[in-house]
């Protein structure tokens, strides 16, 4: 007779049960943790070993085949971890699979992860720009093709699990990981993230999205990775927890993963009030939330909340946790755990039946293989989605008629970041990554600025120097992992500062008719890196001597164009009122040097808009469009603020804003507020411009943010072409959190506020909110919707 759980007609949630009361707690255990390993098509599998077992105080433990007889919860990275091409790992994966399906007690099959941020972290798959470039789109539905094309490659891989999107809302540029983010709005994080996870999952969430970092990790002392974070729970829920709730609740996210920093001093890992209270309670979450690799292990091994890894996994996984990552280095001591009282058998039962759902919704009892011969990576469509990202997302943040190029002109290409195809991607890409693993992958795939203006402009035209390094050599490995330097010395920093080939790169410039400076930085974790994780930073100027190559380059008197890549923005230390044009390409992927060319030569309109403020300087740090008004300090201090505001960017139209009108100046405390604007374009050419609309809460019982986004529309226009924008924003999207902890609307006034960045303003209307201060439902409204008429 077919046991329950093996039959497929039957309801998961009996399937469930059945299966649970098969298990021994050894095997109840093992799903309840990953393995992290090589794996082999022969099934010579073993256990990848490097800096992270000093870092997670691993131990010798069990012969690998011995435990693997026990089932395991998930596989850490099988194409991820090394470089194999696909089919040899799916192979190597299938082989895995089939061992735990026949050869043990229940053949419980494994759910297998990977990284997907950036495209899927695997040989051979589609490099696609970093997050930081999705929101400079400022385009959802492209945000979600985007998704889709990644989830795709993911699925005909085996994967089943993408440990992406990231919704830390951007505080302070220098933090490393910055280049992973949306941007600094909460707002525009979180309509961001949904269109990345529904176009992940899917309608049939058959490949999960993990929400990270939850929660605050952007926000750390002094943008340090892995500190501390000092927030009260207003200030949490309104900014930090509000793009994890969209996405919870709009996009149904499948898992989410608790950050590294503590709280108020309380650890991500072991906080039940947000994993369990706040996810699941009030959210209605249902999927399940996986460790931040070694985070469990951190509650002992740095926040000295628990003595050894017996408690520590007791406290992460009452907290809220169902899987640790990337294997077993406290779950192994679960027994010891449930010996000693510190977690009941219930609980076990609790999280692994949430394990076993998951599994059984993924349908992974029934088809636990994947086809070796139907990966799908680098397709013709996927390679277009990505260099539509990398095109929408350039920035032009000054252009004073350098651009676009003439054909009739000579360029040099001058710059450290020209022709290096590393320098086009984050810290999360596949090549990238595996810095840390002393493997070096080729890039070929990539295309640099150098080759493609090359391409366009005739190689007889264009002359190239590099000007100077960022770091001459590539080191595999970090000094520690993940970025505890505790009881080592301190790395000092790789970055070159070698003068010798500036010469090279001003003879090339007073050789030619207009510069291309390309600078910024290199993505690396650990400070393998200029950016990237445990890459942070104390200063906001080039990394290195590209400064000086810049200084060297505008004393030509040669028009300098900069084209900037990497992870944040740098300060052109004043550079900024002398250069001819200044744009912005972040990390834009294995078609960048396409898109970067494309838009210097007019092909295509940079229609990319800030989605982080560019400070003046490190010292303005932490510094974000939506601050309060004390934030500048009294008097205000003058290093304070932003050279270019969130939101703005410089394309080829002209737009003249009509006087925006509303609907009714007054609505009810419930409804909905609809605003009018015309905007027409007064340039000679066509061209685009992202509308966008902002509140300021006049009066509140608490202290609100000078402005906050809540609606943007783009709108391509021709010369002289006229469009009527109708916004709509529910009253709901006016809320902030109260002394209570709940989320309110209160009467009033508020400023509703129209312009092409936040600090462009163009007309500001005043609507008054009428009627008693609503708590919302937990189903309130989250978007807004924008009609355009021409």
């Amino acid at each position: 007779m077919t046991p329950i759980y093996k039959d497929p007609q039957r309801p998961i949630k009996e399937r469930v049960a059945d299966l649970l009361a098969r298990m021994t707690p050894e095997e109840k255990y093992a799903q309840m943790h990953a393995w992290w390993l090589v794996l082999s098509p022969d099934g010579n599998h073993r256990e990848r070993t490097d800096m992270s077992d000093e870092f997670a105080g691993v131990s010798e433990q069990t012969a690998l085949s011995e435990r693997l007889k026990l089932g395991v919860g998930q596989i850490t990275r099988p194409l991820g971890t090394h470089i194999v091409d696909a089919r040899t790992g799916v192979r190597a994966a299938n082989r895995l699979q089939k061992m735990l399906m026949e050869e043990t007690r229940l053949g419980i099959p494994a759910l297998f992860h990977e990284e997907c941020l950036v495209g899927l972290l695997c040989k051979d798959a589609t490099l696609f720009p970093s997050s930081l470039n999705y929101g400079s789109t400022w385009d959802p539905e492209l945000v979600k093709r985007a998704a889709q094309q990644i989830g795709e490659e993911a699925r005909s891989t085996g994967c089943k699990q993408g440990l992406a999107p990231v919704l830390d809302v951007s505080r302070d540029v220098r933090w490393g990981r910055t280049e992973e983010t949306f941007g600094e709005d909460p707002w525009l994080v979180g309509v961001m993230a949904c269109a990345y996870v529904e176009g992940l999952q899917g309608e049939k969430r058959d490949v999960l999205a993990t929400l990270k970092h939850y929660v605050g990790h952007s926000f750390s002392e002094g943008a340090r990775n892995h500190a501390p974070v000092h927030l009260g729970f207003r200030e949490l829920n309104d900014t930090f927890l509000l793009p994890f709730e969209m996405a919870v609740k709009r996009a149904n996210a499948g898992s989410v993963m608790p950050a590294y920093h503590d709280i108020d001093n309380q650890p991500g890992h072991s906080d039940r009030f947000l994993l369990t209270t706040v996810l699941r309670e009030r959210w209605g979450f249902d999927g399940i939330v996986v460790a931040d690799y070694g985070g469990v292990s951190l509650l002992h091994q740095h926040h000295g909340v628990s003595h050894d890894p017996a408690e520590s996994a007791a406290l992460a996984f009452n907290a809220g946790l169902d899987v640790e990552l990337p294997k077993d280095d406290c779950a192994r001591h679960l027994a010891e755990a449930v010996a000693r009282g510190l977690i009941t058998p219930e609980k076990i039962d609790e999280i692994v039946a949430r394990t076993l759902t998951e599994k059984f919704r993924l349908g992974l009892f029934e088809h636990p293989y994947t086809d070796e011969h139907a990966i799908s990576l680098q397709s013709a469509t996927t390679r277009q989605v990505a260099r539509e990202v990398a095109t929408r997302s350039m920035t032009l943040l000054e252009n004073r008629d350098a651009l676009p190029l003439s054909g009739q002109q000579t360029v040099a290409v001058v710059g450290p970041t020209a022709d290096d195809p590393l320098a086009l991607l984050s810290g999360y890409s596949f090549p990238v990554h595996l810095i840390i693993s002393d493997m070096v992958e080729k890039t070929s795939q990539v295309t640099t600025p150098l080759v493609a203006l090359r391409d366009y402009l005739g190689a007889d035209r264009v002359r190239y120097a590099k000007g100077c390094h960022i770091i001459e050599q590539r080191m595999a490995g970090a000094p520690v992992f993940p970025g505890d330097s505790s009881g080592k010395p301190m790395q000092s920093s790789p970055v070159s500062q070698d003068l010798s080939l500036i010469a090279d790169a001003v003879r090339a410039a007073q050789e030619s008719d207009v510069v291309v400076a390309c600078v910024g930085d290199l993505a690396g974790l650990f400070q393998s890196g200029t950016v990237g994780e445990g890459s942070d930073t104390d200063s906001l100027n080039l990394p290195g001597v590209q400064q000086q190559l810049l200084q060297a380059l505008v004393d030509t008197g040669k028009p300098v164009v900069v084209v900037m890549t990497g992870g944040r923005p740098y300060s052109l230390q004043g550079l900024e009122s002398k250069v001819a044009a200044l744009m912005l390409a972040w990390a834009p992927g294995q078609e960048g040097g396409w898109a970067i060319a494309d838009a210097l030569t007019g092909r295509v309109e940079p229609q990319g808009r800030l989605v982080v403020s560019v400070p003046k300087s490190a010292g303005a740090m932490p510094f974000y469009y939506n601050h309060k008004l004390k934030s500048g300090g009294t008097p205000f201090a003058f290093h304070f603020g932003a050279r270019y505001p969130f939101g703005y960017g410089k394309g080829w139209g002209d737009f003249q804003f009509g006087t925006p009108e509303l609907a009714e100046s007054q609505v009810a405390i419930d409804g909905e507020i609809a605003l009018r604007v015309t905007v027409t374009n007064r340039a000679d050419r066509r061209g685009s411009e992202v509308v966008q609309l902002y509140v300021r809460d006049k009066v509140a019982s608490l202290v609100r943010p000078l402005q906050e986004l809540k609606a943007f529309q783009r709108v391509t226009l021709a010369p002289g072409e006229q469009a009527t924008l109708t916004f709509t924003l529910p009253v709901d999207m006016l809320n902030f959190t109260s002394y209570e902890g709940q989320r309110i609307v209160e009467p009033g006034e508020f400023e509703l506020q129209v312009g092409r960045s936040s600090a462009d303003i163009q007309g500001r209307v005043t609507v008054s909110v009428i009627g008693q201060t609503r708590v919302l439902s937990s189903d309130w409204e989250m978007m807004s919707r924008c009609e355009v008429g021409y």
